[in-house]
């Protein structure tokens, strides 16, 4: 059965969430220096106590089920969450934060469930679930960005440990992260799905080296530097344990948090263009000029509806998508509509952003309103988690799957030879009335 309504209960808790950000959550991006700065005091203070506020609403970490200490309410009603806290930021968005469903903690906290020994659920996914620690995900490399074809950091063993060497590019939040999941090869002569292998380092194993933390252009990201940090492994040695899955299976391992990473990115990223929209519908009835309101200007006006379509056609694919990943669970039977909405989220948040900016004027383009972040932010999405490019073959590749060539040289769907069988297949009745 189809349906487009939310059941009456957790309307009740989006109700309460909307208020909740809007008055207490959202104002904190302008008095914080970072959400994740936990040896920040006035963050402390301000923060814990409203994520027990969550918690006594049962929306605290809503992406995992009830064994991991979240409600279970599936990726549909995260969606529905995420576009509210998706408003927050860019950059270091805070409503994740409050709500214990930041990236990249969720993706990380899943590949430690699946795959980690009690002692690493203990040790760092019971805290990231609890968000008293965070953690970062270093795949992506310098020479060759997130292809994983030309991967060079390498972890050989040696005797009773794991020993990691080469470097890591734009892992995000390692900066304050106290877990890294390292992603190196180890199995250099099989095929590229073999390859790799997935780890688990402590951020302060000797020969973890950060070279940098890399700022985003455009965001807000703090004293010190940005949260996505170029680290080099110097002969970084690990216990055999700190192998998660098979030896090998690292690729596939990646694979469980980059599913809903994509698409709780996408999520979030509604609330983003809706919030560009009302600020956009606002500055068009408050602002005159050649002596009427934006609001009265056609272009004006096409720039909001085109807004407004974009947004309401990228929300209702989200949507759907997320309702198939509850109904199937398994991320593997969805991956070209996340692919697809990880494309479409770039775009439509670029496009909305560039449209509320222009309506905004010099005001727009300045450091006292988001537009520049949120554009960079559609940026952002379009490299986060492989490129768009990647992702929009892989949804060509396939639907061409579920097609086959014609038998002979012209379509099935070729007028002249559909019009000859429907003659064959009415003939009598054409004869009956002299056709």
């Amino acid at each position: 059965m189809w349906d487009f309504e939310t059941d009456p209960e957790f309307q009740q808790k989006l109700d309460w969430a909307d208020q909740f950000m809007t008055n207490e959550v959202e104002p904190l991006q302008y008095v914080i220096k970072h959400p994740l700065d936990l040896t920040d005091p006035v963050r402390q203070e301000l923060i814990l106590p409203l994520q027990e506020e969550v918690r006594g609403q049962g929306l605290w970490a809503c992406h995992l089920g009830p064994e991991l200490g979240g409600p279970g309410y599936g990726q549909l009603k995260l969606a529905l969450l995420n576009e509210i806290l998706g408003r927050s930021g860019p950059g270091p968005t805070v409503g994740p934060i409050v709500f214990g469903t930041a990236a990249p903690d969720t993706g990380n906290a899943e590949i430690l469930a699946h795959y980690g020994t009690g002692e690493q659920k203990d040790r760092y996914l019971r805290p990231l679930i609890e968000g008293t620690m965070f953690s970062a995900f270093s795949m992506t490399e310098p020479q060759g960005g997130s292809d994983p074809k030309v991967f060079t950091t390498t972890a050989v063993e040696d005797g009773d440990s794991w020993v990691i060497n080469g470097e890591k590019w734009f892992s995000s939040n390692a900066r304050w992260a106290e877990v890294l999941l390292v992603l190196a090869v180890t199995e250099p002569e099989a095929h590229i799905s073999k390859r790799m292998s997935m780890f688990v380092v402590p951020v302060h194993t000797p020969g973890v080296e950060f070279i940098r933390h890399v700022q985003v252009a455009g965001w807000v990201e703090g004293d010190g530097g940005g949260d996505h940090s170029y680290i080099r492994y110097n002969n970084v040695r690990i216990p055999k344990d700190a192998l998660l899955g098979a030896r090998g299976q690292g690729f596939g391992v990646a694979q469980t948090r980059l599913g809903g990473g994509r698409v709780h990115h996408a999520m979030r990223s509604v609330g983003h263009m809706k919030l560009a929209l009302d600020m956009m519908c606002e500055r068009a009835l408050s602002r005159s000029t050649q002596g009427e309101q934006l609001a009265q200007k056609q272009l004006v006006q096409q720039m909001i509806a085109e807004a407004w379509m974009e947004i309401e056609q990228f929300r209702l694919l989200v949507l759907q998508t997320a309702w198939k990943i509850d109904r199937f669970n398994d991320y593997n039977k969805v991956r070209m509509d996340i692919s697809a909405v990880k494309v479409v989220a770039s775009k439509v948040l670029s496009d909305v952003a560039t449209k509320a900016l222009q309506i905004h004027g010099s005001l727009g383009l300045s450091e006292e309103m988001p537009f520049v972040s949120m554009l960079v932010n559609g940026l952002h999405v379009g490299l986060a988690d492989g490129p768009s490019e990647i992702h929009t073959l892989g949804v060509a590749k396939q639907l061409l799957t579920q097609y086959k060539p014609t038998d002979g040289i012209f379509p099935t769907q070729h007028i002249p030879a559909l019009t000859e069988q429907a003659r064959t297949k009415y003939a009598s009745t054409l004869v009956k009335h002299g056709r």
